[in-house]
């Protein structure tokens, strides 16, 4: 049987404390979480690995959904700078791994998925762990959920092609929100500060991951 208390362990000591990861509550919240209560059970021996897990069968011409790899999960929720007295979006949750971290440092976290298998498995293994803080919710991930909104950090769990406006919207002045845009040779890590009517912007390291759905880039057409 899999040690998954030391894998957790491992995951910790050589991919996530090495990556510059100072904040103590990622680091613990990593090593609290079951990350391989999060992966379909054919794949709970890969859930600590240095990559991306898949959620579930790639279908023809659409990306899998994938659980990010630890390492870049671990930089993007430092780079949001959640408080505990946070309402933070996560957008893209799949089956929840990712509000489950953020659950533990947020006061509430709102998880948006267009999957209806996925949010179920979220909705379930969230209640199983108590996670009494994170409501799932179903729906267009570039929607977003301006019902809960504005919140003061969102947090996109996968790559984007373009950023939609209504998602920069639904922060709060001050709030900071979190993505890898790129195209599949080449994307990073973003983050957009709302200041004001305005909103900053910031590349700051290189990441990949699979697209999330409805978010490719509208193609242009030249005359």
């Amino acid at each position: 049987m899999a040690d998954f208390v030391q894998q957790r362990k491992n995951m910790v000591e050589s991919q996530v404390r090495p990556s510059d990861i100072t904040d103590r509550r990622i680091i613990r919240a990593m090593l609290e979480t079951p990350r391989e209560q999060f992966v379909p059970a054919n794949l709970k021996p890969m859930a600590y690995m240095d990559e991306d897990v898949a959620l579930a069968k790639p279908t023809p011409g659409v990306e899998p959904r994938s659980l990010l790899a630890p390492r870049t999960l671990a930089k993007m929720i430092q780079l949001a700078q959640i408080d505990s007295k946070d309402v933070v979006l996560d957008v893209g949750c799949g089956t929840g791994y990712s509000a489950a971290l953020l659950g533990k440092l947020a006061e509430t976290v709102v998880a948006l998925e267009s999957d209806t298998g996925l949010a179920e498995t979220a909705t379930k293994v969230l209640s199983e762990l108590s996670f009494d803080n994170v409501a799932v919710v179903t729906g267009e991930l570039t929607n977003g959920y301006p019902d809960e909104g504005p919140y003061d950090a969102i947090f996109i769990g996968g790559r984007i092609e373009q950023m939609p406006a209504g998602l920069l919207d639904q922060l709060k002045d001050g709030g900071r929100l979190i993505a890898i845009r790129g195209q599949p040779m080449y994307s990073v890590v973003v983050l957009w500060r709302r200041v004001g009517a305005t909103f900053d912007e910031q590349e700051e390291f290189e990441a990949g991951a699979p697209l999330l759905p409805g978010f490719a880039k509208e193609p242009t057409f030249v005359f």
